[in-house]
């Protein structure tokens, strides 16, 4: 193996360009050139390919986003443009290929793949929701963001004595809303991943105010419902509560990556190489028990879910039943 290609695609998450340059040096170690493509899989089919240096990479890894950046490209679901993408890359004297990001991406990759093209996947998305994988490329640093910005929201809500409901992302998964809300304290945390009844919520909050509490916080992921329909529904159970909706929307995508984002990264982005090098095909790098694991794609795409931590989701429910 001589030559490699790293690509980003789907939404951008805070780490990729640590995976990136995780790829790039284990790579140059191991006497192997690596291109980045960029614009993800549009970039791939339409051969837009610029060779990758540890000069290129070393400031990158403090960078959210992508550097490679990413594109929306529907097209590729179709195996013309499927096979253009392999053409482009045998073209250009590329053995085999790493993509970083959610189930979108690892898709792509498998049909690559499915005709008879080396991949090998990095599971980089801020919403935690690959099967298999206890972790994910971003999601700490997204959770952290939400958090900060939860804790800021919560000096106002004291201020007026009010109760807020934060919107966060996760898409259909509710794991930044649960990591965020047990971290900031919240009264109530909705998930998709549990069911809820609107007047609970409301006896909640209303016996922490009994309790001694100065305001309120609701932490909403977006995949249940909107932050505005929330506070309707929430006011038709107790319509005289002062309560606001506040959506944090895609701030939570961008700053410099955590620690643990970086270090995770890294570590997929070295082990990657190592396993093209090792001859291994079809799998993708995570995280189980805190150590890195491997994954088979394939059947990664065919589980129906990740799993959330119910336990603290549990947890939040028992702090919160005064």
């Amino acid at each position: 193996m001589k030559r490699i290609a790293v690509l980003t695609s789907g939404g951008d998450a805070p780490g990729m360009n640590a995976a990136i340059r995780g790829v790039v040096d284990q790579a140059a170690h191991h006497g192997i050139e690596v291109f980045g493509v960029f614009y993800g899989y549009k970039g791939l089919v339409e051969g837009d390919f610029r060779k990758l240096t540890i000069e290129d990479c070393q400031d990158k890894i403090r960078r959210g986003g992508t550097f490679l950046y990413s594109a929306r490209y529907p097209e590729f679901k179709e195996e013309a443009y499927q096979l253009k993408a392999v053409e482009q890359m045998k073209s250009n004297e590329i053995d085999a290929l790493i993509v970083i990001g959610g189930d979108g991406t690892f898709n792509g990759a498998l049909q690559l793949q499915k005709v008879g093209f080396p991949i090998i996947g990095i599971p980089g998305t801020i919403d935690n929701d690959i099967p298999g994988t206890e972790y994910t490329i971003g999601f700490d640093t997204a959770t952290n963001v939400a958090l900060e910005e939860i804790d800021r929201i919560s000096d106002t809500a004291a201020s007026h004595n009010r109760t807020f409901v934060v919107e966060v992302m996760g898409r259909h998964a509710g794991d930044i809303a649960t990591w965020a809300g047990v971290a900031s304290g919240a009264d109530s945390i909705i998930i998709p991943e549990a069911d809820f009844d609107m007047e609970d919520v409301v006896r909640r909050v209303n016996n922490g105010r009994k309790s001694g509490k100065d305001h309120s916080i609701i932490v909403l992921a977006e995949g249940v419902m909107g932050v505005n329909e929330f506070v309707r529904n929430f006011k038709l159970v107790d319509p005289e509560h002062s309560i606001r909706g506040v959506t944090l929307a895609h701030i939570q995508r961008g700053g410099s990556p955590t620690a643990r984002d970086r270090v995770f990264a890294t570590l997929m982005g070295a082990k990657a190489v190592d396993a093209l090098l090792n001859g291994q095909n079809g799998i993708y790098m995570g995280i189980r028990g805190e150590q890195l694991a491997t994954f088979d794609i394939a059947e990664t795409l065919q589980e129906k879910s990740h799993i959330v931590r119910h336990d603290l989701y549990q947890l939040n429910l028992d702090l919160t039943d005064k």
